[in-house]
């Protein structure tokens, strides 16, 4: 059965229902926790009563600097409200390590952007070195992937799309909300991985629903793509995709073709003048909660709760 791992300003925690052990290891990076599963194992097997984990004050599971990819449209659902038809080819891009924040900090909107979405992914977390090269089966799972943790790939639209531009539009400070659970997986969890159910809602409204059943390419696979090009370490975050149900959706057809014969700058801006009328995307006062589980609770990351404020009221 999976271990629940959290992070605080004290140190690791192993989690055992409402309360929480103190993991006795010298470990101050994700990579080096991943090195003493012994100190894990012991806090898990330990009789204390721990703390309960409502005073604790998680931080992301995922320290930085990493390496953080993710995955481009990865869900039917996703690929439908993008517009896409036919096979979709696999495509990754990276984020910045630094816009890494905990599962409770504010997502902070910069002062430009207008149009902010979410999308709620599962984020593997790598437990051994991934070689250029390196062909992944379904069965070698339990060799690279350590764990899991719940991501959240905040974007500015207005920069992703009129710029053509992954890297800073999913890149700003607060942009990758991780944890609050690390989910350290036995090799017997792997077979329950496309049960698990994401779901985000936006201030008690539910957005995003969707099993990994829905995900066009799984783990093994795109791990197996991504090492043509990109080595993994242990403690990289790999985000593998997000279901449909975010703000932003593909206009329809006709008006598709339309924007085809518009200069890029007419089309851009006809595209968000429509999209100003859309209230599904985030704005300050916003709550944002997201849950990763599968229906047994044999696997269960937590919850994310983020509050969207602007950065011209974040406090500094």
């Amino acid at each position: 059965m999976s271990t629940n791992v959290l992070r605080t300003a004290d140190g690791w925690w192993v989690v055992r229902g409402d309360r929480a052990v103190p993991v006795e290891t010298k470990a101050v990076t994700t990579a080096e926790l991943l090195a003493d599963r012994a100190a894990v194992r012991e806090a898990a097997a330990s009789r204390e009563p721990g703390t309960p984990v409502a005073d604790l004050v998680a931080l992301a599971p995922v320290t930085t600097p990493c390496r953080v990819v993710a995955q481009m449209v990865n869900y039917r659902s996703h690929a439908r409200d993008s517009g896409f038809t036919g096979d979709i080819p696999p495509a990754f891009f990276r984020k910045a390590s630094g816009s890494v924040s905990g599962p409770g900090e504010a997502v902070v909107r910069p002062a430009h952007v207008q149009f902010l979405d979410y999308e709620i992914e599962l984020g593997l977390v790598m437990g051994a070195p991934l070689p250029v090269g390196t062909v992944v089966e379904e069965r070698d799972l339990p060799s690279y992937v350590a764990g899991l943790v719940i991501t959240n790939d905040v974007s500015a639209r207005e920069v992703q799309l009129t710029r053509t531009q992954f890297y800073e539009s999913k890149s700003y400070p607060t942009f990758t909300p991780t944890g609050p659970y690390l989910a350290l997986l036995e090799p017997e969890d792997f077979s329950r991985l496309l049960g698990l159910r994401l779901r985000l809602s936006v201030n008690g409204e539910l957005r995003q629903d969707r099993t990994l059943a829905d995900m066009i390419v799984r783990p093994a696979q795109a791990l197996t793509l991504l090492s043509r090009f990109q080595t993994l370490d242990p403690g990289d975050l790999l985000l593998t995709g997000t279901p449909g149900g975010t703000a932003l959706k593909a206009p329809p057809k006709a008006v598709e073709k339309i924007g085809a014969l518009l200069p890029p700058a007419v089309k851009w801006k006809a595209f968000f003048k429509s999209q100003a009328k859309n209230p599904h995307y985030l704005h300050a006062g916003d709550v944002v909660r997201a849950t990763i589980a599968t229906p047994d609770g044999r696997i269960d990351l937590g919850e994310q709760r983020m509050p969207v404020t602007d950065a011209n009221r974040h406090p500094r």
